[in-house]
Order: structure tokens, then C-alpha cells, then sequence
């Protein structure tokens, strides 16, 4: 997975996440008092970029808040979760590697889905 870089024009600037790589992009917005499984992923890693709202993010131990602009690395095999405590949340999702709805290792889960 290689860094998303800014790159500057004379109208503004971009924003690049891949190049000629398989990735599987998605915006998940996630409900206030929402909180999604803490997981981990065997085939991909992923990239978020925060859209809006101010989420409680876990990756591997650490836990932080983000906010809009905000952006976290998600490595293969690395627990992680985004929940949404004081108001709805949206985010970017930037999956690389094999996408698989189902490569989903769930550690916990408040809905009771199957590990």
C-alpha cells in the first residue's frame, strides 16, 4: 500500500490513493452511537479518510479521534474499528488487495454477527 500523495496544478491541487493497483473504494457512513466490529483482514489492508464528523478510530492499541481531513493506515491482520459516539460519521475507505466482504475476522461485535 503506498502513501496518497497531493499533487499541485495551476487550478488547485489532487488528491491520488492508487495507481494501477487493485483496490476496491467505498464511503461508509456510520450512525451516531454506531460502532463497527472490532476486525481484522487477512487479504487487504486499508486507507480512511474522514469525511465528517469526529469518530473514535482503534487500530492495533492505539485509539484516537478524528476529525474531517483526518488519515489512518489500517495494515493486513491489524485489529481496527470506527465508531460513531457524538454524531453521525462518513468515511472514505480505500481497500487494497483481494476484496472480500467476507475476510472479515470479527474480534467483538455489540449486533451479535458471527465471529
Amino acid at each position: 500500500m503506498k502513501k496518497p500523495f497531493t499533487v499541485e496544478r495551476p487550478w488547485g491541487t489532487f488528491r491520488q490513493y492508487s495507481l494501477n493497483e487493485p483496490v476496491t473504494v467505498k464511503t461508509v457512513f456510520v450512525k451516531k452511537g454506531g460502532i463497527l466490529s472490532l476486525q481484522y483482514h487477512n487479504k487487504r489492508a486499508e486507507f480512511w479518510h474522514i469525511l465528517s464528523g469526529t469518530p473514535e478510530i482503534r487500530i492495533g492499541e492505539t485509539v484516537v479521534r478524528g476529525k474531517a481531513g483526518d488519515e489512518f493506515e489500517v495494515p493486513v491482520t491489524t485489529q481496527h474499528r470506527i465508531s460513531a459516539p457524538d454524531g453521525d460519521v462518513e468515511f472514505l475507505e480505500v481497500s487494497f488487495g483481494t476484496f472480500d466482504e467476507l475476510d472479515n475476522t470479527r474480534l467483538e461485535d455489540v449486533y451479535g454477527r458471527a465471529q
